[in-house]
């Protein structure tokens, strides 16, 4: 059940991105996708890290079978980094939540 929530979430994100033009044609420089700082803050865009670290991430662990993570809050990273603009990725921001609570 867990697994199949994740998916259908996962699917979502990848296709709100996409209707919103912050989908990504090419990955960042590698070195770029190597920081430690949380969200990759100090290399990469909120959007470059849900696309290029979050979703394969998850979908490496769903894939090999592994423990899905617990206990983390993506949504209010979301919320400061879209601040100005609520309205317009409001559906990011709710999938977003979705997966807290999924992994509260």
């Amino acid at each position: 059940m867990l697994v199949k929530q994740t998916t259908e979430l996962l699917t979502q994100l990848r296709d709100l991105l996409q209707e919103h033009e912050l989908w990504e044609a090419e990955p960042p420089a590698p070195e770029r996708l190597q920081s430690t700082e949380p969200f990759a803050v100090d290399t990469l865009e909120f959007h470059q890290w849900l696309q290029f670290i979050m979703i394969p991430q998850f979908e490496h662990r769903i894939e090999h079978n592994l423990a899905l993570p617990r206990g983390f809050a993506v949504s209010p990273m979301a919320e400061e980094c879209w601040r100005g603009c609520w309205g317009e990725r409001r559906q990011l921001i709710l999938t977003l939540r979705e997966f807290d609570e999924l992994f509260s």
